[in-house]
């Protein structure tokens, strides 16, 4: 009787393969005939050898290989405002939290939005003390207000102060047992992501400057640290922007011109900021990757193009109020740079502003109805941007360059290695033009005993500062030295 040969399971012949590879021998044709190929005994790399750990990967240093795009959603368009209250009951809101400011509170803006609330029949609650360029215990304040109301959306009618507050309630009304300090961020709070679903939040932005509409970002006073910090996670930004060119009418001269400042930095640092690829470290969980990311293609088109529209249009909003195509242009470069550096990042000019603006030593900008002093924030970061972009022009000669293309300069002869001067005088050139600017820091009232304590203010910056090209971010004497010649250089222009 004829051997009945039983094929091999899959298991058996796994197991004869690795015997096969550990005898230090195989039935392969190319490498078991030494006359094949090499001439040579056979060689197996593995026989011989006991497996033995590898060594460990320094996680702190692994740079980012990834980055993402996230953004409200936006509706851009004369008379917009008026859609807000069927968006409220479209999401089947009940009781919506209006949060704004005494200024705000008696324009047409406002009267938009109730009047849309009332025809649509939604309860809401008006919160009218947000603070222009807040302290925590404005947004403290804020917080107490709405807790007890328990609403099930929000909607923010402001500039990026009232935003910022109305993200801020949000977040601790949704999240009422967490510290303060919890969701800060790092090193000044404890930087925790926010893992909660929010309320939808609604902006209304009546400035064309913060595109905070846009962004998961929000910025405040922490007094007792005198330093300007925030919370900044993708969680915290606005279900939807209306973007309502009407509504930035209104804004006096020295507005627009502050405004369209934070724009021209937004776009100019997220453009100039490290690659997202040279960032470290690189998540281990998807949901700590920084909303902050460093330059990307995506948001390059949107800082670039926000970038060129400022230019263009900032000096007509603010020279002719009347001008509606500049006004328009310019709410709309506002949110461009919003979605360009909420995901980007911004660097120095931002970082070295925060100390700037809550260390004021008592400069009151003209054009501001407030009974204190006060900093804009647009003022503060570019009081410093033509020193700031000397110091990082040796970063990335090329895009340096191409914005200074932006300002109108002729780059076809222009050496790299002054790329940065280049950029410096452009920018210089384009502050004096639009008038009524401090020209450094000493037209805020600082003095050379000052950059100590601007310095130190500006070190706990490290989510921006991370982003800065050519500054050494390890906290030691050298950074101290970058930051203090920075400031030295910035006193004027």
């Amino acid at each position: 009787m004829a051997a009945i040969r039983v094929a091999p399971s899959r298991a058996q012949r796994a197991v004869n393969l690795l015997r096969t590879i550990n005898s230090g021998s195989t039935a392969c044709p190319c490498h078991s005939n030494p006359s094949f190929h090499h001439h040579h005994a056979p060689i197996n790399p593995f026989a011989g050898r006991r497996r033995s750990l590898a060594t460990p990967v320094d996680m702190s240093q692994q740079k980012e290989y990834a980055f993402e795009m996230a953004a409200s959603s936006i509706r851009f368009g004369p008379g917009v405002t008026k859609e807000v209250g069927m968006d409220f009951k479209n999401m089947g809101a009940k009781k919506v939290m209006v949060v704004t400011d005494d200024t705000v509170l008696k324009l047409d803006a406002m009267k938009q939005v109730q009047e849309g609330l009332e025809r649509e029949g939604i309860p809401y609650e008006v919160y009218s003390k947000s603070r222009v360029e807040p302290k925590d215990y404005s947004i403290k304040e804020a917080i107490a207000f709405a807790k007890p109301y328990q609403p099930d959306a929000f909607l923010a009618v402001g500039g990026g102060s009232v935003i910022d507050t109305a993200k801020l309630m949000n977040l601790y009304t949704t999240c009422p047992d967490a510290e303060f300090l919890d969701f800060v961020n790092a090193p000044l709070g404890k930087g925790l992501p926010i893992t909660a679903k929010l309320l939808p939040l609604i902006a209304v932005p009546t400035t064309a400057g913060t595109g905070s509409e846009t962004t998961g970002t929000a910025i405040f006073d922490l007094v007792d640290k005198k330093a300007k910090t925030g919370i900044a996670h993708r969680n915290l930004k606005p279900t939807l922007g209306i973007c309502d060119p009407l509504n930035t009418r209104t804004m006096p001269s020295a507005v627009h011109a502050s405004s369209g400042l934070d724009v021209l930095c937004h776009s100019l640092e997220s453009w100039t900021a490290i690659p997202y690829y040279e960032r470290v470290p690189r998540p281990q969980n998807p949901i700590n990757r920084p909303a902050y990311q460093g330059a990307n293609p995506i948001s390059d088109i949107f800082s670039l193009q926000a970038l060129r529209s400022t230019i263009k249009y900032l000096p007509r909003a603010v020279k002719d109020p009347d001008d509606f195509e500049a006004q328009s242009e310019m709410l709309l470069a506002a949110t461009l740079a919003g979605v360009g550096f909420g995901n980007a990042g911004v660097h120095l000019c931002h970082g070295m502003s925060y100390p700037i603006s809550s260390q004021n030593p008592g400069y009151t900008h003209a054009g501001y109805s407030v009974d204190y002093p006060i900093i804009p924030h647009g003022v503060s970061v570019a009081v410093t941007a033509p020193a700031v972009f000397r110091f990082t022009g040796a970063s990335n000669p090329e895009r340096h360059l191409q914005a200074a293309e932006c300002f109108g300069v002729d780059i076809s002869n222009v050496k790299k290695e002054s790329a940065g001067e280049v950029l410096s005088e452009a920018l210089s050139e384009f502050l004096v033009g639009l008038g009524d600017q401090p020209r450094g820091l000493k037209a805020l009232g600082f003095k050379n005993e000052h950059v100590a304590g601007l310095v130190e203010g500006t070190i706990p910056q490290a989510r921006v500062l991370m982003l800065a090209p050519n500054l050494d971010t390890s906290g030691g004497e050298v950074e101290r030295e970058q930051l203090t010649g920075l400031f030295e250089e910035a006193m004027e222009y």
